[in-house]
């Protein structure tokens, strides 16, 4: 459930689109290859995309979709030699990622073991989504993911309830809220849900946010130095990469510290 590039015929950079703003210097049609990229599905400004303009691309994760769809799906065929799977290719992109994604959750729901009333159905989900995963491009193209996300969800949010209810005292409730630009330095978020929170520029300094649910948050440009997010539930690579950190933020072990925080 990691992105590898290396063994992807560049998915992102072509199937989905992007519009001029803070995150992409540019406007991209769906379907159509990015200006950057190279005949060997390389960037070509890979190395300074930040100081290019394009930061949204240094936070898109994948979450190993691009590599299953590029060698499993498609037999390792590139858009490029066979143009004949571009369409379906550039269809079921965006599909397998939100299964993958749904994977990533639910892994991580399973390792909690104060989840465990709820690790039978998340089990029965994995399996389900697993088998989606492996399926032909033509059973990914009509999916129902959504049917299926919203099953999943269901099941996510009862295991953060049971792994947060494991941190004594009150846990605030900031699902959905709008945090923009807030004032959060050095706050006891410890077992708080933070779901689908915009927490854009946020000053999230000091903060503790150990057992607190993260899932979908937007955590682009928030201020995380110094806090402790080591097993903050649902992080990911992405949400770190938008954020910005330094030497003493705590993370967990799963996740790597983003190469554009100070050291």
């Amino acid at each position: 459930m990691k992105a590898d590039c290396g063994s992807c015929f560049a998915l992102c950079c072509v199937a989905l689109p992007f519009a001029r703003s803070a995150d992409f210097a540019v406007d991209k049609a769906a379907g159509t290859p990015c200006g950057n990229l190279q005949q060997d599905f390389r960037c070509g400004i890979h190395s300074r995309l930040r100081a290019s303009g394009f930061p949204g691309c240094t936070v898109f994760d994948c979450f190993g979709a691009g590599q299953q769809v590029s060698q499993v799906t498609f037999g390792g065929r590139d858009w490029r030699t066979h143009p004949e799977t571009r369409r379906q290719m550039f269809e079921v992109f965006p599909v397998q990622r939100q299964l993958h994604e749904l994977l990533y959750y639910v892994t991580e729901a399973l390792t909690r073991p104060a989840a465990g009333p709820v690790h039978a159905g998340l089990r029965q989900a994995l399996a389900e989504t697993e088998e989606l995963v492996a399926a032909d491009a033509a059973r990914l193209a009509t999916a129902d993911v959504a049917t299926l996300r919203q099953g999943v969800n269901t099941l996510l949010l009862k295991a953060s309830e049971l792994v947060r209810a494991t941190v004594p005292g009150k846990k605030r409730s900031h699902r959905g809220a709008d945090l923009m630009g807030a004032r959060l330095a050095g706050a006891d978020l410890r077992g708080a849900t933070l779901r689908g929170a915009y927490l854009i520029a946020a000053d999230l300094s000091g903060a503790d946010l150990r057992s607190a649910d993260l899932i979908g948050a937007d955590l682009r440009d928030a201020n995380l130095a110094d806090a402790d997010l080591t097993d903050a539930l649902f992080l990911t690579q992405a949400q770190l990469n938008a954020a910005h950190g330094n030497a003493t933020t705590r993370i967990p072990s799963t996740l790597t510290r983003p190469p554009h925080w100070p050291t």
